[in-house]
């Protein structure tokens, strides 16, 4: 699989920091030894006893004994005057003290040199390889780097292929692709973001949709009222007939408010659309609820029968939105339906649902995929001769969203249709 840039930027970024990590270890380790004068006990504890060994024997015989056990231990062993020492030591500044030991290092290199205390002679050890970490040690480090390396590249893959195809996402959708999903997340941290941009992704295209399509509904809706207006305006100007005046009079006053109510319906709707109003989420019963909406059709000829099936228990919603998704719904079902409206209040799985059945003509199996979309219309039974813009269904269908829950039709046994509020009992705040 192609791996992007952003995965080698990210990956070889990580690895350089734990390289420059490492080097840094190194030089202090360099310069604790340089600095420690314990690092070098090992040829200090033995330049002391050579020390000790050369007092026990005259002082012509030094020189053989240094050369004997320079070849015996392998190492660069030379004795040197006092004052020999000191010219080194104004030399040298890189220099460690402790007593009669003096250590002088260069780079990698180190001299050592202890001064005998029966004579001003000095035996010198070096130059001669600085103490090192046992490379036991250093070979552990280097799997240890090499392991780590390893998982960060299996951990880093998924994710920088994620923020590729996310970055991708995004720059489709910035150039108006809109209907581009970021594709599912392979990594656990990065699932989030992922879901939080397709979430917004779709938020955005509902918007603009919606947006669409109430500037095409806007002008659709406008022409024909504004079209009769001036039609009857035309026509009041050239009759002088009084009861043709007044007839094209009242035809003028019905298209002014049916404009007014379209207006007023279309910003209601643009407003549920556009934002999200702040929801009073309590314990509610739903019966009283349904029993005040009903109350308020009391004047119209309607025999309402409430079926409660779901007895007393409380179910969490907003009272005054339900109430609203409710009142649509009955109204809905006055206009529509012939004199018998039936409320069912009941139960399915953990969502309660409040079903308005009535017994009107129906509504047919093409138009009930659509019927909840804003300016959506039916059959010549449900059009504008009973009122109404396609507004009020796509308002509960919005508060339903609001709820967690839907809003459905479905035929009913009385040969009508029958309209479904459904939400989850227990209200979870997303």
């Amino acid at each position: 699989m192609k791996l992007g840039r952003s995965f080698f930027s990210l990956y070889f970024l990580i690895i350089s920091i734990f390289i420059v990590f490492s080097w840094m270890l190194d030089e202090v380790w360099s310069s604790y030894l340089e600095q420690d004068i314990e690092s070098y006990t090992g040829y200090k504890s033995m330049l002391l006893s050579l020390s000790n060994y050369l007092e026990k024997h005259p002082e012509n015989e030094w020189q053989e004994i240094i050369s004997g056990a320079a070849k015996q231990w392998q190492l660069p062993l030379k004795l040197m005057s006092e004052q020999q020492e000191k010219i080194i030591s104004h030399q040298r500044n890189d220099v460690i003290k402790e007593d009669n030991t003096h250590i002088y290092y260069d780079n990698d290199a180190v001299e050592i040199h202890h001064r005998i205390n029966s004579a001003g002679t000095v035996i010198v050890l070096g130059p001669a390889k600085m103490p090192t970490r046992p490379r036991v040690e250093a070979l552990i480090r280097v799997i240890l780097l090499a392991c780590l390396a390893c998982i960060l590249f299996f951990w880093l893959r998924p994710l920088s292929r994620d923020l590729d195809q996310l970055r991708k996402t995004a720059i489709d959708f910035g150039q108006e692709s809109f209907d581009v999903v970021a594709p599912k997340a392979s990594s656990k941290m990065t699932e989030p973001m992922v879901t939080a941009f397709n979430t917004m992704a779709s938020r955005i295209k509902r918007l603009i949709d919606a947006h669409k399509e109430l500037s095409t509904a806007v002008a659709h809706e406008l022409r024909t009222p504004l079209a009769r207006t001036k039609f009857a305006l035309q026509m009041l100007g050239c009759t002088d007939d009084k009861a043709k005046q007044e007839k094209y009079r009242t035809a003028i006053s019905k298209d002014i408010c049916e404009l007014e109510q379209l207006i007023n319906e279309m910003l209601i709707y643009a407003s549920f659309d556009s934002d999200r109003p702040e929801l009073n989420f309590n314990e509610e019963s739903l019966v009283e609820i349904v029993e005040k909406q009903v109350s308020n059709y009391q004047q119209f000829d309607q025999n309402f029968n409430i079926i409660n099936m779901l007895g007393d228990v409380s179910v969490q919603a907003d009272r005054q939105f339900i109430g609203r998704a409710l009142n649509n719904y009955i109204s809905n079902a006055i206009k529509y339906g012939k004199g018998e409206i039936d409320i069912t209040i009941m139960q399915k799985d953990d969502h309660c649902q409040i079903k308005v059945t009535d017994n009107g003509e129906g509504v047919s199996d093409d138009f009930k995929c659509t019927i909840f979309d804003a300016f959506s219309r039916g059959d010549t039974s449900r059009n504008r001769e009973t009122g109404g813009f396609g507004l009020g269904l796509a308002i509960v269908c919005r508060i339903m969203e609001w709820h967690g829950g839907s809003a459905s039709v479905v035929d009913s046994e009385h040969g009508g249709a029958t309209f479904i509020l459904s939400w989850p009992i227990k209200h979870v705040i997303a």
